[in-house]
């Protein structure tokens, strides 16, 4: 199992927790809670070593396109493709509302 870290900036935190997805047969979950504010702090467990680049790119496509709410997202990987990621954390962004996106 490997563990990553990243780090991007945000706005103020979001307004609540998500849970989605599960753990098992190539998916994964994503637990998203409220963040500090100005930073969304993710960190994944993976079962699949030395994928630190694919995450990184994955992950920074997610937040660097467009000012997230702050949050603190623990994704548990079970060798999930990045489509599967990139479906997650859509559904955890769009049941907190507003898609995740940084609230005016």
């Amino acid at each position: 199992m490997e563990q990553l870290q990243f780090e991007y900036p945000a706005g103020a935190p979001a307004s609540q927790r998500v849970l989605v997805g599960v753990v098992g047969s190539g998916d994964l979950e994503v637990m998203v809670e409220p963040g500090t504010p100005g930073t969304t702090l993710v960190h994944v467990t993976t079962s699949v070593d030395g994928y630190g680049k694919v995450w990184d790119a994955q992950l920074s496509r997610v937040f660097s396109a467009e000012p997230r709410a702050a949050m603190r997202i623990r994704i548990h990987d079970f060798g999930a493709t990045p489509g599967v990621v990139g479906m997650r954390l859509a559904q955890a962004f769009e049941a907190l509302g507003g898609d995740g996106k940084e609230q005016a």
